[in-house]
């Protein structure tokens, strides 16, 4: 089966995150806890599983037929097409129960194993980044560039850390290693965001652990079409796998100490 366009797909993502973002926007600061899923503080909310509605509704008139991967609900929905879209309906999920304007919709599409398209939708600020494998990395249509940084004592590096507390723990360890290292650490609490900031050149690097497919699938195909390299961490001892994210001359540093 032929695929469509990336430009095509990319257009699905953006209406589809748009969506959601428009149901939670009105939401946001106003919503309470349904329950907790992984441990007590990795929550989920009403509007995550609305949102993530609002999306397949989208995708169930636009591509009926692809596969749908998505962090609330949804699952993994086998598709007859090939592809299949990865979606996190809310990421960020804390911090838009506390009324904290840092969190996004992040929704990509995938065929063996590459992502095609991806979008990450801020409803807050109404910025929307964009990526397509064959493209540039853009906001509201400017081409973005991420950071060319060669110097680790001058990186602002971004960070996520687990819901897990032995995870948590392990996590301090290796932060607290590299906060001397580096001009600062950023932990805001969205990965996705993050990585879109990161393509924006807000940041110049990013790793964290025990991430999921749903939180970076659209915020590494936009940071390597902004021309920076990723790293895949395996997991070791008490911590999960993860990513890595910066210029080609910090990698080497920074595994160093996040490897």
């Amino acid at each position: 089966m032929d695929r469509p366009p990336a430009a095509e797909l990319l257009a699905v993502a953006r209406e589809a995150a748009e969506a959601a973002g428009a149901l939670l926007l009105p939401r946001f600061g106003d919503e309470r806890m349904l329950a907790a899923k992984s441990s007590p503080t990795d929550a989920v909310s009403e509007a995550d599983l609305a949102a993530e509605r609002a999306i397949r509704e989208v995708l169930a008139r636009r591509r009926p037929d692809d596969g749908v991967l998505g962090e609330e609900g949804t699952g993994d929905v086998p598709g007859t097409t090939g592809l299949r879209w990865v979606v996190d309906p809310l990421d960020g999920t804390v911090n838009f129960l506390y009324g904290v304007p840092q969190w996004c919709v992040s929704v990509a599409v995938e065929a063996d194993g590459a992502t095609l398209a991806g979008v990450i939708y801020d409803p807050v600020l109404r910025e929307l980044f964009c990526a397509t494998h064959d493209g540039d990395a853009t906001l509201a249509g400017e081409t973005l560039r991420g950071s060319r940084r060669d110097e680790l004592a001058r990186a602002l590096v971004g960070t996520g850390f687990g819901y897990d507390s032995e995870v948590r723990r392990a996590q301090a360890v290796a932060v607290a290693a590299l906060l001397p290292e580096v001009r600062d650490i950023r932990r805001a609490g969205s990965a996705a965001l993050d990585l879109a900031w990161l393509a924006a050149g807000r940041m110049d690097a990013f790793y964290e652990r025990g991430v999921k497919a749903w939180d970076v699938a659209a915020g590494l195909l936009l940071c390597e079409r902004a021309g920076l390299e990723v790293r895949r961490l395996p997991a070791r001892d008490a911590l999960p796998a993860g990513v890595l994210v910066a210029p080609g001359a910090l990698i080497e540093p920074l595994l160093g100490f996040v490897a």
